[in-house]
């Protein structure tokens, strides 16, 4: 399923909610649609952060990393 496909239909069935409320299917498949969703967002910062450097003041290049908790 395209991506555009899904923000589509959650925002069908965000108005749905708003107006007459959903089914139960309809709510599980809202959830799955924002599951869906979600994990795009965080693949697609994912990547981005794997091809992000820190340039220093000296020039030199360091690759950002996950954080040590």
């Amino acid at each position: 399923m395209d991506m555009n496909d899904v923000i589509k239909r959650i925002n069908e069935l965000a108005a749905k909610a708003k107006s007459v409320g959903l089914t139960a299917e309809e709510t599980a498949e809202r959830d799955k649609l924002r599951r869906i969703y979600i994990d795009s967002v965080k693949a697609s910062l994912v990547g981005h952060l794997e091809n992000t450097y820190i340039v220093r003041p000296d020039g030199t290049k360091e690759k950002v990393g996950k954080k040590d908790n």
